[in-house]
């Protein structure tokens, strides 16, 4: 190639570059898509999950109220019992032998009266006459009155042995379920003090026992007053029993007391409830989850857990402004609802908060919102002409 011809070349590949920087610059990208969802204001059950103790609703010790040797255990440990039934037996000689002895001195005693009775009527009947002095007539009614009173005094004391004599039979002082024996047969009981036999506890409904910190119960008070919670009224607040294992119970308890007084030692206000129980899955002694259900939260949200983010600051929702620019909110989240976050400050009604696509947005760039059904049918419209493809091959 001559020198002419390859500088006519040079120049004509110089020009063709110039012209292809001069050419207007490609389009930008166009913004993310990702799913959004209106924030929506609602009324949801104001709950919190609380550490509790469960505890027999009565509780009785069963014990020996008279002395003697234990005879026989009667009942079958661990077993159900009805109130009034026996449970231990102890050797009623000693007891039947106090009663014959009371009921022989009642019967010295109203022989006493009947003969003291007699002299007194005597001497009533003579004294008009003046056959007697009044000295010897209120001598024979002084005896007869003391005749009569021990004679009251014996009767109480055949009473009282007969009572001593029914202890020997041990009985339950409620219906519950009787624990374990804690003497033996042949054991001395009831000298000096009530010697324990047993306990009997009543499950067929428990006492969860729990507290809650009296500065939350300031908190929920407060905002009761400001209107963004309404607390439930005496009977109306329900607890429902977790157990261990994750476990939850279908019967539902009602909260019956609140303490007055704030413990010192801990800060925290002691709350009960009652639990039902009726075929005895809950034992005493369990240390359970108790979701109480106080009242209602009022105008809060309820936003899916993936699109809450949080960071040394606070924790916080992507939203799509009315700019179309996306932008951060702060949010307040109380607790898990479900699958959801209970956030009661940061949202305002009818935000575009994202719940996905979080990984494709960055705070003040814009951002195309859709809802979750658009971007369902959007997949299904892709995947048809790829499943008509697949089938032609």
């Amino acid at each position: 190639m001559t020198s002419p011809i390859r500088s006519l070349a040079l120049a004509s590949a110089l020009l063709a570059v110039l012209a292809a920087c001069s050419k207007p610059e490609q389009q930008q990208m166009p913004p993310p898509e990702v799913v959004v969802m209106a924030a929506s204001p609602q009324d949801v059950p104001l709950q919190r999950d609380l550490v509790g103790r469960l505890s027999p609703i009565r509780s009785s010790d069963v014990r020996a109220r008279v002395p003697g040797v234990v005879q026989k255990r009667v009942y079958q440990e661990g077993s159900d019992v009805r109130e009034g039934q026996v449970l231990f037996l102890i050797d009623p000689a000693p007891l039947q032998a106090s009663l014959s002895a009371a009921q022989a001195t009642l019967a010295s005693a109203q022989a006493t009266y009947a003969n003291a009775k007699v002299a007194a009527d005597r001497a009533r009947q003579l004294a008009p006459q003046k056959f007697v002095s009044r000295s010897d007539l209120d001598n024979a009614e002084a005896a007869e009155r003391s005749a009569a009173a021990a004679v009251q005094q014996a009767r109480a004391n055949v009473e009282s042995a007969r009572i001593n004599l029914g202890y020997a039979s041990v009985t339950a002082p409620i219906s519950g379920r009787a624990g374990k024996q804690q003497v033996t047969e042949g054991a001395l009981v009831g000298q000096g003090d009530a010697t324990l036999l047993t306990t009997i506890d009543q499950i067929d409904s428990l006492y969860a026992n729990f507290s809650m910190s009296s500065s939350e119960l300031q908190t929920l008070r407060q905002a009761q007053g400001d209107g963004k919670v309404q607390l439930a009224g005496e009977g109306q607040r329900t607890v429902q029993v977790i157990l261990p294992n994750g476990q939850t119970i279908d019967q539902t308890g009602t909260l019956d007391f609140s303490d007055t007084v704030v413990d010192p030692a801990t800060g925290s206000v002691s709350l009960r409830a009652t639990v039902p129980n009726a075929d005895r899955t809950l034992l005493p002694g369990t240390f359970v989850t108790l979701r109480a259900t106080l009242g209602e939260q009022k105008g809060a949200f309820l936003i899916p857990q993936g699109a809450i983010q949080r960071d040394t600051v606070s924790a916080y929702a992507m939203v799509i402004g009315k700019d179309g620019n996306v932008m951060r909110k702060n949010v307040t989240t109380q607790q898990a609802v479900g699958p959801n976050w209970l956030v009661t400050d940061g949202l305002a009604a009818g935000d575009q908060v994202i719940v996905e696509g979080l990984q494709k947005v960055k705070e003040g760039a814009p951002a195309k919102g859709v809802t979750a059904e658009q971007a369902a049918a959007a997949k299904a419209a892709q995947a048809k002409p790829a499943q008509a493809a697949g089938k032609a091959e």
